[in-house]
Parts: C-alpha cells; sequence; structure tokens
C-alpha cells in the first residue's frame, strides 16, 4: 500500500485508543480536567459501569464560550504553550487529547459556564462530529456527559466488561483522585444511588476521615503518618506497620506533585523499606506523597501519564528508602533517648556461639548465659513503685512492668492502659536480630577464602561486568577474577555466606550490578543469614523466665528498632487496654 495521509476521524479513533482504555479512563481524563480548571467539589453519575453514561459535574471556572470549540479540538490545551511549559508541568492534563478523542468514540455533550459569560453555552459531539453550539442553563462551572462508549466501535465496544467490573474500575480510579486533592469534595452516584460523598479535608484530621473512608478503618489503625524534606524533596503520607501487609498490591497509592503514578522506582524504594520486617511474598500498604521541582520530573513519558521519569532517579530511589525505613524503624515505643532514667540500658553482653562470633568478625569472647544478662537489667522497685505499692503512672516505662510469664511463650506486663501480651520469643528475635546487624556493620564484612577456587562459566557481557566492578564485589565480601573471555573464578566469599552456592551467588550479583541493584543482593544474602542466627540465639518457647529476666526484655524492646515485629514481619507484641478488658467482663452495664 501506498504511503498516505490517515483521515482525521481515522486519527481521531486511534488517539483515542490510546487515551480511552475502558469507561474509568474516561473518569479519570475528565475528573482531572475539573481539577485542573480549580474546582473544590465534583460529581460523578454513572449508569451501567459507566457504559451507558457518565456525567461529571465541577464548580471549576468554566469554559468561555468562545472558546468551547477549541476544547475538543486535537492538540488545543490552556495548560501549556511553550518547550518550557512541558518541562515544568504541575497540571493533570497537558497534551489537549482528552476531549477530542472521548467525542470520537461516544456522544459528547459540555455544558458550561465562566465568569466572563452572562449565559451557558453547550456543545455537542456525534462520534466526532460537530453538531453545534447553543446557549444554555448551568451555574458557574462545567459538566461533560459521556454517552454509549464505543457505539461507533464495535470492535472496541465487545471488549468492554460487565457493569460491574467495569464500575469496580472507575471506583478505584476515583478514590485514587479523591486521596490526591484533600482540599476537593467528591460524590460518587451510580444507578441513581450514591456511594460515597466526601468533604474537603483541610486539615490532617480530616485528611484521616478521607483515608479512613476510602482504604479502611483498618489500615488507619495500623497506618503511621510521617513528613519528612530534605532540599526540594518532600516525602509525606501513611505507611501501614508490617502486621497489616496484604497478599495484592491492592493499597499501595502513590503520588508525584500530586499525580496518581505505579512507578517502580517509588514502589521498589517502598518496598525496599520493608525488606527487614516483611517476607513470604506478602505487600506492603501504604499511601505516600512525593513533591519535587517540576523540572526534576518528565511526567510526559508514558501515553496514559501513569509513569513519570526523574532526573536523579538514584537520589529519589536513596531518599524513599531511607525516610520509609527511619519511619518503620522507630516503631510506636520511644528510642533510647526518650527512655525514662529508670529504664536505662545498659551495655549488651554477646551470648553467640563463639563460631558466630568468629564469623561476624568480632573475635572470640566469653559466652555468658542469657539470664546473666538479663539480670542486670531487673526492674528499679524502688523507682516503679508509688508510696501506696502501686505502679506510678510517672515512672512506667512504655511496655510496662511484667506480670507474670503465661503457658512458657507470652510474657503478661501492665502498664497505665491495661494488659500488654508479649511474644518473648518473637521479641527476643528481633532484638537479636538488630543486634547482630549493629555488630556486623562495625566491623565490616569478613572474608573467607575458598579452599578450592570455583570457576564460573558466565556469558561475555557478565565477565565484562565482573572485571569492571572487581573492585565493588571484593568490598562486598566477593573476590572475583576474570580467567577467560567467558569465565570468571571466585576465590573468596563473605564468612556469613560460606556454604552457599558460589556460582549462584555471582550470577545473581552480576545481574544485579547490571541493574544497579548489586549491593542490595548481598545485603538481602546476609540479612537473611542474620536471620537464622538470630532465631536459633533467642529464648525459646517453654523457657521459664524470672520477672527480672521479663523486664528486662521489655526493657530491650523499648531500645531496639523495628521491636514492633520480628524477622518475619508477625506482631511481638499487643495491648488490650482497660476498655476492652471491662467490655469482655460487661463492667459498667
Amino acid at each position: 500500500m501506498p504511503i498516505r495521509v490517515l483521515a482525521d476521524p481515522l486519527i481521531d479513533q486511534i488517539a483515542a485508543g490510546e487515551v480511552v482504555e475502558r469507561p474509568a479512563s474516561v473518569i479519570k481524563e475528565l475528573v482531572e480536567n475539573s481539577l485542573d480548571a480549580g474546582a473544590k467539589h465534583v460529581t460523578v453519575e454513572l449508569e451501567r459501569g459507566g457504559i451507558t453514561l457518565m456525567r461529571v459535574r465541577d464548580d471549576g471556572c468554566g469554559i468561555a464560550a468562545s472558546e468551547l470549540p477549541l476544547a475538543v479540538a486535537r492538540h488545543a490545551t490552556s495548560k501549556i504553550g511553550t518547550l518550557a511549559d512541558l518541562e515544568a508541568v504541575l497540571s493533570f492534563g497537558f497534551r489537549g487529547e482528552a476531549l477530542p478523542s472521548i467525542g470520537s468514540v461516544s456522544r459528547l455533550s459540555i455544558t458550561s459556564k465562566s465568569a466572563g459569560d452572562e449565559t451557558a453555552t453547550e456543545l455537542r459531539l456525534r462520534g466526532g462530529d460537530d453538531e453545534g453550539v447553543r446557549p444554555a442553563s448551568h451555574p458557574l462551572g462545567t459538566t461533560v456527559e459521556v454517552a454509549d462508549l464505543f457505539f461507533n466501535t464495535p470492535a472496541r465496544r465487545k471488549f468492554l466488561r460487565t457493569e460491574r467490573t467495569e464500575y469496580g474500575h472507575i471506583d478505584r480510579t476515583l478514590r485514587s483522585l479523591a486521596l490526591s486533592v484533600f482540599d476537593v469534595g467528591f460524590e460518587l452516584i451510580h444507578n441513581r444511588r450514591s456511594v460515597f460523598r466526601l468533604a474537603p479535608a483541610y486539615d490532617r484530621h480530616a485528611q484521616e476521615q478521607r483515608l479512613a473512608q476510602l482504604c479502611g478503618e483498618e489500615f488507619l489503625a495500623h497506618a503511621r503518618y510521617f513528613d519528612r524534606q530534605a532540599g526540594a524533596l518532600r516525602l509525606w503520607g501513611w505507611v501501614a506497620q508490617p502486621t497489616f501487609s496484604r497478599a495484592q498490591a491492592d493499597l499501595q497509592y502513590s503520588y508525584v506533585n500530586g499525580r496518581l503514578v505505579r512507578d517502580k522506582l517509588i514502589r521498589h524504594g517502598v518496598r525496599h523499606a520493608y525488606r527487614d520486617v516483611l517476607y513470604h511474598g506478602r505487600q506492603p500498604a501504604f499511601v505516600v506523597f512525593l513533591e519535587l521541582p517540576p523540572t526534576a520530573v518528565d511526567v510526559n513519558a508514558h501515553p496514559a501519564k501513569a509513569e513519570v521519569r526523574f532526573r536523579d532517579g538514584r537520589s529519589i530511589h536513596d531518599f524513599l528508602f531511607r525516610t520509609i525505613e527511619n519511619v518503620l524503624a522507630s516503631g510506636v515505643m520511644p528510642q533510647a533517648g526518650d527512655a525514662p532514667a529508670d529504664a536505662t540500658r545498659q551495655t549488651p553482653v554477646n551470648w553467640m556461639s563463639e563460631r558466630a562470633q568468629n564469623a561476624l568478625g568480632l573475635g572470640p569472647a566469653g559466652v555468658r548465659e542469657l539470664t546473666a544478662h538479663f539480670g542486670t537489667l531487673a526492674r528499679p522497685v524502688e523507682h516503679a513503685l508509688g508510696g501506696n505499692g502501686q505502679e506510678s503512672d510517672a515512672a512506667t516505662p512504655p511496655m510496662g512492668y511484667a506480670l507474670a510469664q503465661l503457658l512458657g511463650a507470652y510474657v503478661l506486663a501492665q502498664d497505665p492502659e491495661g494488659l500488654i501480651i508479649v511474644d518473648m520469643h518473637a521479641a527476643h528475635e528481633r532484638i537479636t536480630y538488630e543486634r547482630l546487624k549493629l555488630a556486623y556493620e562495625a566491623d565490616g564484612i569478613v572474608t573467607q577464602p575458598l579452599l578450592v577456587p570455583e570457576a564460573v562459566a558466565v556469558s561475555e557481557l557478565e565477565a565484562d561486568i565482573a572485571e569492571q566492578h572487581a573492585d565493588a564485589l571484593l568490598r562486598l565480601g566477593l573476590e572475583v577474577e576474570r580467567r577467560s573471555a567467558t569465565t570468571v573464578v571466585v576465590r573468596s566469599m563473605p564468612a556469613l555466606l560460606a556454604g552457599a552456592d558460589a556460582a549462584a551467588l555471582l550470577r545473581d550479583m552480576l545481574a544485579d550490578l547490571n541493574s544497579e541493584q548489586g549491593a542490595a543482593r548481598i545485603e538481602r544474602e546476609l540479612n537473611e543469614t542474620l536471620s537464622t542466627m538470630a532465631c536459633h540465639g533467642s529464648v525459646r518457647a517453654n523457657r521459664s523466665l524470672s520477672v527480672d529476666e521479663m523486664n528486662a526484655l521489655l526493657r530491650e524492646m523499648e531500645q531496639t528498632e523495628r521491636a514492633d515485629q520480628c524477622n518475619h514481619g508477625r506482631p511481638t507484641w499487643t495491648r488490650l487496654s482497660l476498655k476492652e478488658l471491662d467490655r469482655l467482663f460487661l463492667r459498667g452495664r
């Protein structure tokens, strides 16, 4: 076939294929236009999951009557005018493709009134054909009505799913948009029934009410709010505790300058922050907002604007990872600097085996019994009790004081709020693991030469990577040497990974180095080994502890990062409040 210019209707329908995938795509584009217009309230009405009718009404600035025909022209927009504008986009839309693309595959009606017009104006399109402009009645703002989506493209219409499925996509889309702009009210109506109505949220309390309504009360109950800034970067939002992990990534919302994105770099940074507290394929839950100068991010990197490209992705990733890691590490208990005076933490004594200590590079140290160490951290009775022999609230540390041990597995403690129940093995496992990591970081990575160096067959590209990054691999405890074009020899490995498959580790490392994640591979392997050591070095169930030992365990938990979860993401403690206990026994009824 000869080369020729496509007809305008066909061009519009091809463009619609990029913009309009399903009714949810239409709602996303229309609501984003409303937000760009400065709307303070947006109402979305649907019939049959949006397949029959979608109507979006807002109270924004409206469209002037003289500009309404331009609004449905291809690549006509008020958002940008120059290349500099494109490189610093802060609006949701900017390409000028949404309305003409939607109009080419539906019956489109736009009714709008701007502050400068005496009356409203209505414009209608039928499959891209202009049916003219006429006066109408409408308050300040805009209403866009989309009927019979894909009526003129039956091949695409048959790919639409059931009413319930399409409605579900719209519901999720609108909820994600409602989380992006808290100061705008939203209402969703489906088949003439109000689904939800959200008032504008101007403070954190109102924002968390909206969060609970959209993500669930349980998410909010397990979420931690944070707000961190470093130079021009700001990251804030809510991250859920590891105990609220999910089987699916269905509660992960990430926003860049208010724009919802499904960016791999952001999600990897957040996921990496959970690496020490979340295992077995579980997914974290979070709502995070990244703010940075618009010139530092390219929002024009994806046809549907679902992904972005950062100018300095490594710095963004590190900022995300470090910030959320610190939030998770802080826990709900005070850190060492905030501990009460009567809960002074003494220098811990290592009770690892001599072999484990040598592997960590700690040198041969005397191994003491766990009880000897815990005995030095006993409860200071003279400070803990008031004049009447009761617990003094002022002196009570965050985890309270031990009362008894239950079935050799749980420590029962009392604080001013009620009863605390601690899984002693899980708690001590986390304490031991964090202590091992600190010791290992202090002494560095100890290498162990292989008795027989192992030759590994690799591709020429992998051999080039190994040769180029030989010094970096050595710092990670892996000594490699290139022997030929496709052979690399492993001469030493990290001591903690002695006995691991050297060839498999090297290949994984080279693959990660090729994707700039080489250090993460070694770190992950080391942490898994340290976690195993911590599990074996922790107190076991059915071990009887004295009250002094139980109190010492509680004090250590208060001083340990990530003490709320064990190494596998399970909770280490829980609290039954006095109100909950009263309800169990029907007190006050």
